[in-house]
């Protein structure tokens, strides 16, 4: 089984903003295969819910979408009731460092600054775990990133981050067929 990790922060407040474009990833990629994210998992102590997921199947592989139900920066407590190897692990989230529009999927690398990812690799203890990262930058980033990754898109950016998010759906199925080198062959372009 392959786990496609959405991140983001829980609740109406951060709907839809450039922070939870892992959620909204891994919400499309739901709707497209005909999944409800309604099964829950529970902490590890047993005491609350730690993330949500729904399963599909397709070509015979069964891939687990999963949405932490922790804040952002403790979005590996999720991953702490997911046991299958870090190499069958996707995370999906936002990056401020990339264009608006772009995405990069890795095999491994640091968090680069992203908390949330941050959180999921503690927790995994390896950096070796594929990553998603979907462009939410502006030329320049401004001086308060908190703030600015808690904003929702403005209306001239949506329709290039509602196409970016379904080429991200695409990313996301590529890499659970055919493994993260063929994925990122496919979807990793330079722009020129």
């Amino acid at each position: 089984m392959n786990v496609i990790v959405g991140l983001g922060n829980p609740g109406h407040t951060y709907h839809e903003t450039r922070h939870n474009v892992g959620f909204m990833v891994v919400q499309v990629l739901a709707q497209r295969h005909g999944i409800q994210l309604a099964e829950r998992l529970m902490s590890p102590d047993g005491d609350h819910p730690a993330a949500v997921y729904g399963d599909y199947t397709q070509d015979s592989h069964t891939v687990r979408l999963l949405l932490p139900l922790t804040m952002m920066n403790e979005s590996g407590e999720a991953l702490r009731v997911v046991n299958v190897p870090t190499d069958q692990v996707l995370v999906v989230c936002d990056d401020v460092n990339l264009p608006l529009g772009s995405i990069r999927l890795r095999p491994h690398g640091t968090a680069g600054g992203h908390h949330g990812l941050q959180s999921c690799l503690d927790v995994l203890q390896t950096e070796l775990v594929p990553r998603l990262r979907v462009g939410v930058g502006a030329e320049p980033l401004p001086a308060d990133l908190t703030q600015f990754v808690l904003s929702r898109f403005v209306s001239g950016e949506r329709p290039l981050m509602k196409r970016t998010i379904e080429q991200a759906v695409d990313a996301c199925e590529a890499w659970a067929l055919t493994g993260i080198t063929a994925a990122m062959n496919r979807f990793n372009r330079v722009e020129g």
